[in-house]
């Protein structure tokens, strides 16, 4: 728990697949801004594979809101040779436009590919459709990350 503009809160971060998904969880305080857990919600994705071998931990792209628009997490996409879509922030294009020609292109943005965005919103509603999970009465939070993990595994059961 952690103190936010409400009182103490949490927040639940995590990634989802197209099927809306939770492919990983991380419980942080409430004041916890969602750019520093980029990384490790995305280093806790495992999707096993149908035959043997090792599971994935790549995913083939990524769509993101503007929480994420920052060097650090795109420069990390690149590296990995993950296809992203995550929308510009105004007062970075601002600042990219005040440099001129130093300030460089634009990222790519594509609109079409930027709609599926909405499978993590609508994972966080699944979730949330266990009271547990939408209520939050518990005190610890390896508490509520299991709460959230077992309606993780109901949504995975289902379908």
């Amino acid at each position: 728990m952690g103190r936010s503009r409400g009182g103490f809160t949490s927040k639940l971060h995590l990634s989802a697949d197209g099927r809306c998904r939770p492919l990983s969880l991380i419980v942080t305080p409430g004041q916890q801004a969602d750019c520093t857990q980029f990384l490790p919600v995305l280093e806790r994705i495992r999707v096993p594979r149908v035959g043997p071998g090792r599971p994935r931990r790549k995913p083939d792209s990524l769509a993101a809101d503007k929480a994420y628009s920052n060097r650090p997490c795109r420069d990390y996409l690149r590296r990995r040779g993950i296809r992203h879509i995550i929308p510009e922030k105004s007062d970075s294009q601002g600042a990219r436009l005040r440099k001129g020609s130093r300030g460089g292109r634009p990222p790519a943005f594509d609109q079409d590919r930027y709609k599926k965005r909405n499978t993590v919103e609508r994972a966080i509603n699944r979730l949330k459709q266990s009271r547990a999970v939408a209520t939050r009465y518990d005190k610890r939070g390896y508490v509520f990350l299991g709460t959230a993990t077992a309606a993780a595994l109901v949504i995975w059961l289902r379908v």
